[in-house]
């Protein structure tokens, strides 16, 4: 079984490559992916890594709070989205007629 894993405080340089190149020593990387902003392609500061779970366990106590290239990193079993909460609500006015 696989776990995907949230990275973040990532250095704004770093690429999919280099981010796959970090969790490598670790296990198998299934996949990596640097979050970047749609308008301008920089990294976000984010990304994911997907690993089979015991190498995921084994990379998250490893990398957890280390530095990396001048940051501190924050690694982590990622969390599901819920794609029924939040998004585009609206509501708040009144569309009856009294």
């Amino acid at each position: 079984m696989t776990v995907s894993l949230y990275v973040g405080n990532l250095p704004f340089s770093i690429d999919q490559a280099g981010l796959e190149a970090l969790f490598a020593p670790y296990g198998e990387v299934v996949s990596a992916n640097v979050i970047s902003d749609r308008e301008t392609g920089r990294s976000r500061g984010f990304g994911f890594v997907e690993m089979e779970d015991s190498a995921a366990r084994t990379a998250i106590s490893s990398l957890d709070g280390r530095e990396h290239n001048g940051r501190t990193l924050r690694v982590n079993e990622a969390q599901k989205r819920d794609n029924h909460s939040g998004g585009n609500g609206g509501g708040g006015g009144r569309s009856r007629r009294y």
